[in-house]
């Protein structure tokens, strides 16, 4: 664990808006957001900005084999470092506004839930619109898109600007318990059935 987070400051401090955090997750925030996987079947899961890999773990042991596992990780040093970690999930080291394209050039078809571990409120207006749209126009009509705020900046204009975007993307947002345990504390968005024309569905 020492490890991964000397890996995550070390970025950090490169670059602090697109990394997010000092530290990485903590395995109780990573539970509580990988709770929208399902139990059951065979789901394709896809993990944006994987960082050093606790939200990943947190998804392997969800899935315990089933399903596959998409990781889209833009940091060339965090994706060598999940691919490390983690031989079985399938990681690609790229933008994930291009989402719908890597999902088809993998094979497959619409993705059943998208994990998020991307510090939206660091985003500016057109990023969170690239990347929420491609987030809508990845999943199935029963897909499910989970991500996590951290309370402090819960009050700052974008992160109010990413909620108005959830909830403007889905028809139905919910916000999950505070995880008081994490550093720094958190909580979870669960938005289910994306809003999206027919024409930028994956098929």
């Amino acid at each position: 664990m020492a490890r991964q987070t000397g890996a995550f400051l070390r970025e950090f401090t490169r670059s602090p808006l697109a990394t997010g955090s000092l530290v990485p997750s903590s395995r109780w925030l990573a539970t509580e957001t990988v709770s929208a996987i399902p139990s059951k079947g065979q789901p394709l899961v896809v993990e944006l900005g994987p960082g050093t890999g606790a939200i990943t773990g947190a998804i392997q042991g969800r899935l315990a084999g089933r399903g596959n596992h998409l990781a889209v990780e833009l940091n060339p040093r965090f994706a060598e470092l999940i691919e490390a970690r983690f031989p079985t999930v399938d990681v690609v080291n790229a933008d994930a506004a291009q989402l719908p394209k890597l999902v088809r050039s993998r094979g497959f078809g619409q993705v059943d839930v998208i994990v998020s571990g991307l510090p939206w409120a660091t985003f500016t207006e057109a990023l969170q619109d690239s990347l929420l749209e491609a987030v809508v126009g990845s999943l199935a009509p029963h897909g499910g898109f989970a991500t996590f705020a951290y309370l402090h900046a819960l009050w700052t204009p974008p992160a109010r600007r990413f909620r108005r975007r959830l909830r403007d993307s889905f028809d139905d947002v919910v916000v999950g318990r505070t995880v008081w345990r994490n550093l720094p504390p958190a909580l979870v968005y669960f938005a289910s059935r994306p809003r999206v024309p027919a024409s930028l569905r994956i098929v």
